[in-house]
């Protein structure tokens, strides 16, 4: 990794994650070095959906009711 993953954008992470993917997939590697990868793809998507949810706080809707526009804070569904 180039960056710390502090300061990789989406989808540096996102490119980060896939390659720990493919290395657990297709490489055989020793116990330790997985679980150290595992760990680290951990981390990552946890930083990712970290990444997700602050986007989402950002997001509001403009809404034209009665030729006026509105803005409100996005509410997702559950």
């Amino acid at each position: 990794m180039s960056k710390k993953s502090e300061e990789l954008n989406f989808e540096e992470l996102i490119e980060e994650l896939e390659n720990i993917t493919n290395k657990l997939e297709k490489e055989q590697l020793p116990l330790d070095k997985a679980v150290s990868l595992f760990e680290e793809g951990i981390k990552l998507s946890q930083k990712c959906n970290s990444k997700l949810e602050d986007a989402e706080k950002r997001i509001s809707i403009l809404i034209n009711k009665d030729n006026e526009i509105k803005e409100e804070n996005f509410i997702p569904e559950e």
